[in-house]
């Protein structure tokens, strides 16, 4: 959650998190099986959607990442493939503030990049493989197969979509496709070719494309090692055990038809250009632990129902039930009273009626009302709904719990439970927590990469860790002058 975007939250903001759920294209399912020597089809000139812009829906999911080198590196790649690709066009790229290792694309015409997957890249010649690899999903219009209108369901998270009347077909089918258990994805074929135009157009543009397949192996490892609830690529796409092959293959191929010339790795410019690199969570912008979720910027915390799922945005925390037959999102609630951003939380979500009271909750004043969404139609099942208030200083907030009519007194109490344990934060250790960053380092002699973590003042138990990060293995040599990565604060 991003201090900035909570306070100002409007009833505009808010309807724009409660748009149905849509697929996005993503450089995920790996799974086709194409031969290696199939050519890509070729592409009829049109031109696309205007993407130039990034969407509004996916900015208030993430949030963009202030860091003007790497923007400038992606518009820059992004805008020269654009010119040699199959469809040109009035493409956007953007890198949004996300640690999840992703990369997609929607089919309007932009690519977006989390700093998470940032940080796992090497070298530029990967970095431009995935980066016409989402290219290549727009160009051959991959995404309006599926959805002529896409925003993020793809990745993985949880969305507030969920609220919406007309997605509620049922609380627990809702909910699961939310937390990634349904999520809409490419079929092998799609993402087959996308690979192929991923090759393709890095190659055009001067680069080792062989270089995009070493990056799967990186994807293979995270996904093994992190047994995190963050999605990464191959968490709901899993990977293709012939994909390494086939594009390196493909990489073979595009260098012949290019002459064999030299084409660029940039290994050196690249971690140089990450340096200062956020990495992982941001505590500043809230983090969860034992169980509570604190915000050390807003000075709030509060606790999480045991055993829930969670996931953290720019402009809402959202929980939910492991099977999902409930969901409670904490959010932002515009308006100057109590009063008046009750009336607009309710006209949002869509309540056919509810009755208000005012009370305190934990010592803050507070407004509390139930109801039920209306029926979008004849075969929906609405959500009942519990929205509670609270007025911290200048600030509302509001913990708005969903649950299926018939199941909705289980989950109320969890719900209340939640937003009476809302409490100012004082704890000068939950406060004062900042988040890790990428640090470039030199090696100084012929060494592993072991040896320089331990060097560095890396702790033992997260050698493997980095050596993901660093697209190496602990043991591998680091001739003197050699540049790698570390993490820290």
């Amino acid at each position: 959650m991003n201090l900035s975007l909570l306070p100002s939250l409007r009833t505009g903001a808010l309807l724009a998190l409660l748009m149905p759920l849509a697929s996005s294209s993503s450089m995920t399912d790996w799974a086709a099986r194409r031969p290696a020597t199939s050519p890509v089809r070729t592409i009829p000139a049109a031109r696309p959607l205007q993407g130039a812009k990034p969407d509004p829906a996916v900015i208030a999911q993430f949030g963009l990442y202030d860091n003007a080198k790497l923007q400038s590196l992606i518009s820059a790649r992004g805008k020269a493939m654009t010119a040699i690709s199959d469809r040109p066009g009035d493409y956007g790229f953007t890198i949004v503030d996300s640690p999840i290792i992703n990369a997609f694309a929607t089919p309007d015409g932009h690519v977006y990049f989390t700093r998470g997957i940032m940080a796992y890249f090497n070298d530029e010649a990967q970095f431009s493989g995935v980066l016409g690899h989402e290219l290549g999903h727009i160009t051959a219009q991959h995404g309006k197969k599926q959805q002529t209108r896409s925003t993020i369901a793809g990745i993985g998270m949880i969305l507030g979509s969920v609220l919406a009347p007309r997605v509620m077909q049922s609380v627990g089918g809702v909910a699961q496709q939310v937390v990634g258990l349904g999520m809409l994805k490419y079929g092998r074929d799609d993402e087959n070719e996308a690979d192929g135009l991923g090759v393709k157009y890095s190659t055009k543009i001067g680069y080792d494309a062989s270089h995009m397949a070493d990056f799967f192996q990186t994807l293979e490892r995270t996904e093994a090692q992190s047994g995190s609830s963050i999605p990464t690529f191959l968490s709901t796409h899993p990977n293709s055990a012939d994909r390494y092959t086939r594009v390196k293959q493909l990489a073979a191929q595009a260098k012949q038809s290019v002459g064999n010339r030299t084409l660029a790795v940039n290994r050196d410019a690249y971690l140089r250009s990450i340096e200062g690199l956020t990495f992982g969570e941001d505590p500043r912008q809230g983090f969860v632990e034992s169980g509570v979720f604190y915000h050390p910027d807003l000075k709030f915390r509060f606790p999480i129902p045991s055993g829930w799922k969670s996931q953290n945005a720019p402009d809402k925390f959202q929980m939910a039930e492991p099977n999902g037959k409930a969901l409670l999102v904490f959010l932002g609630a515009s308006g100057s009273s109590l009063d008046e951003a009750g009336q607009s939380l309710a006209k949002s979500i869509g309540l056919a009626s509810a009755n208000a009271s005012k009370t305190t909750i934990n010592g803050f004043p507070a407004l509390v009302f139930e109801g039920d969404q209306q029926a979008s139609d004849q075969s929906s099942t609405p959500a009942h709904v519990l929205a509670q208030l609270i007025q911290d200083g200048k600030s509302i907030y509001a913990f708005v719990g969903l649950a299926a009519p018939a199941s909705f007194s289980t989950y109320a109490p969890q719900f209340q439970q939640a937003a009476q344990g809302y409490a100012r934060l004082t704890d000068a250790n939950k406060l004062n927590r900042q988040p890790e960053h990428i640090h470039i380092r030199t090696a100084t002699g012929n060494q592993t990469l072991a040896s320089a973590l331990a060097a560095a003042g890396v702790p033992s138990k997260r050698y493997e860790e980095l050596a993901i990060v660093n697209g190496m293995k602990t043991t591998d040599k680091l001739p003197k002058g050699m540049l790698y990565k570390v993490v820290g604060r």
